[in-house]
């Protein structure tokens, strides 16, 4: 016959074993979708640089807005994601970093299909080597996969914080939503 207090340490050995249970399945789920921002960094790491070794050697300081010649907006817009990287970097499922993060990605973008537009329209615009815009659809292509496996591990991580009772653990640790890095990390290959 078991009596009242077996029956309460039982059902609290068994409560305790799943609450580390749970808990270690958090941190699994963050740590993978931590892992996997580490590959969207140097993907866009390699996209940044891409735009640094294209840059001629006495490349001005980006003049004011309006004026910008071509490789002054595309050394700006390389400095905004390397910021937003690096920022984003120290918390990588923080929304808001991430929302930076997609949108400075989005300005490097545009400022490439500006130059390509320039280009085309102007002969007298450096001329952007057809090796340069090949590497450069070659690391979008690889950001894009190192974004869907980050997003997959994401959706991951947040449908276990969503589940009852995991639900529970996640508010009393501090398990917050991440956000998925948007399609705009893609950028259109012109």
């Amino acid at each position: 016959m078991m009596t009242p207090s077996v029956v309460f340490w039982g059902v609290a050995a068994v409560l305790l074993f799943w609450t580390v249970g749970a808990y270690n399945r958090l941190m699994r789920l963050r740590a993978d979708a931590n892992t996997a921002f580490a590959a969207v960094d140097a993907e866009l790491g390699r996209q940044i640089e891409l735009v640094r070794e294209q840059l001629p050697q006495d490349a001005p300081v980006p003049p004011p807005p309006g004026d910008a010649p071509v490789w002054a907006a595309l050394q700006a817009a390389a400095a905004q994601l390397a910021a937003s990287l690096a920022s984003a970097r120290y918390k990588p499922l923080d929304p808001e970093r991430l929302a930076a993060l997609a949108t400075a990605h989005g300005a490097l973008a545009t400022a490439w299909e500006n130059a390509q537009q320039q280009q085309a329209q102007d002969p007298a615009t450096a001329r952007l080597a057809d090796a340069v815009l090949s590497r450069r659809v070659q690391l979008v292509l690889q950001a894009h996969a190192a974004t869907v496996q980050f997003n997959q591990a994401v959706a991951r991580y947040n449908e276990a914080i969503g589940q009852f009772p995991a639900l529970l653990l996640a508010l009393l640790f501090g398990f917050k939503p991440a956000r998925p890095l948007p399609q705009v990390m893609v950028a259109s290959l012109n």
